[in-house]
Formats: structure tokens, sequence, C-alpha cells
């Protein structure tokens, strides 16, 4: 009998625990960035990235829940505790890297530029010189466009969202915009962009600002939290859940050099 009753207040306990268990609250952009995160009719969201961060997730035994946040405001609900980890397609770069910590990167893909078809503009200064460049807002695209483009040849255009950019594109407000290159292949594979438009090639590279890949961002500190992250992507790279979840949406490895 007391052997039984132990084993049943073993059982309360390790069901308590699991019910107290801190969820961790995994931060995405708000706004629509296909094919890494979309909310579908019913608003569930879907995408690439949602589907990593689940296998993720499962990898680390991690209870997540699934957070929108607008992306202009992603760092500071990170860094005031509204939200646990970023991952939103968030570039690692110094600038960042100030205010929150990194995991490993999970992808790499270049920054490319699109424009309108036969426009001749090239992805540089003396291409996109007198045209309008749009970028979405507190980006690595518009920092870049800012450094490289604007003043010294292009007009820039910021947006709130990359979906905004491509719809003045093929409506002909801009001339060009620059985006990671899995969204500009999205776009292009678009009924809309397949009418208008064309990529004409990645911006020269700038580490600095495009940074060193996509990652995970967690308040500064959060060590366990991180490493358990980073434990959880090697894992998922490793068994094979990455070239799987990749291959319904990619048609080459994002995961880069």
């Amino acid at each position: 009998m007391k052997r039984l009753l132990a084993l049943a207040a073993a059982a309360t306990l390790a069901l308590s625990g699991a019910a107290l268990a801190q969820q961790i609250r995994v931060g995405i952009a708000a706004e629509p960035y296909p094919p890494f995160a979309s909310p579908d009719a019913a608003g569930n969201w879907t995408g690439w990235e949602i589907d990593f961060i689940n296998a993720v997730c499962a990898a680390g035994a991690m209870d997540c829940v699934i957070t929108p946040v607008a992306w202009d405001g992603i760092i500071p609900s990170l860094t005031s505790g509204q939200i646990d980890v970023i991952m939103a397609s968030m570039s690692i770069t110094e600038e960042r890297a100030q205010t929150i910590d990194f995991s490993d990167k999970y992808y790499k893909t270049p920054a490319l530029v699109a424009v309108a078809k036969g426009s001749g503009i090239t992805p540089d200064a003396a291409g996109l010189s007198g045209k309008i460049l749009g970028v979405q807002t507190a980006t690595t695209h518009a920092d870049y466009a800012q450094k490289h483009f604007a003043g010294k040849a292009a007009e820039i255009k910021i947006y709130q969202t990359q979906d905004e950019a491509f719809q003045d594109l093929v409506a002909g407000r801009i001339d060009a915009t620059q985006a990671d290159s899995i969204a500009v292949d999205a776009f292009l594979a678009s009924e809309a962009g397949q009418a208008c438009c064309e990529a004409v090639g990645a911006v020269a590279d700038d580490p600095e600002i495009l940074g060193a890949g996509v990652g995970a961002g967690v308040r500064k500190g959060e060590t366990e939290l991180l490493a358990k992250i980073n434990a959880a992507i090697a894992k998922v790279i490793a068994d094979g859940t990455y070239d799987r979840i990749s291959a319904p949406y990619f048609a080459s490895s994002i995961y880069g050099d």
C-alpha cells in the first residue's frame, strides 16, 4: 500500500511539474513573410520557419508557443520579457548582438534585388542611380540601402512589410526592391511576380550589415536557454529533419556555407 501511495504521489508530482513547466514564447513577425511564415485562412501560422521552430522545440523538449509580434518592435518585445526567443528570419549582426544574444545560424541566403522585366537596372549604386528602391523597415536590407545607395544613387522608400514593397514594384510605384533571396524567389514564382518582374542578382556582400546568417535571438544572460536551442538546432540538422522539412519549400539547401 505504501508503495502504491508513493507511486501515486510521484505521478501526481510529475503531472504537476509538467503542468507548471514554463512555456517558451517564440516571437515571429506578425507580418506575412512567405515562404517562411504566413497565416492561413483560419489564422494558423504556416511556412518553413514555423516547421523549423516546431522541429527545434520538439528536439529540445521545449514547450513552445508561437507569438506574433510586429517586426519593428520584436527586439524590444524580447528584452522587455513579452517573448522569450526570436525566430523570425533575423540576421545575426554585430549591432543586434550588442542588445541580444544569438544562437548558431540556421540558414543563410543572399540579398537580391528585384526589378521590372527589361528595366536594365543592376544591383549596385550605378544601376540604381536615379531609381526608387523599396525596402522593409528595421531590416538589414534597409540598413544596407541607407549605407550603400541612399544619397549616392537611389531614393530609398521604407515599407512596414516586404509584401507592400513587392506590391508597389508590381504597380510601378518603385523601380526595385531588395530582400532575402528566398522571399524574392517566392514573389517571382507568384502570378503577379511572374508577369512583371525579375531578379537581377545579389548585392555586394557587407558582413557588418548583412550578417553571418539567420539565428534565434534570446535575452542577454539566458545561457541555459541558448545552449538548449543550439543543441536542438544541431540535432535537427544532424538527424535529417532539416532537409526533410526544407524539401517541400526549396529546391536546394538554404543552410549556406
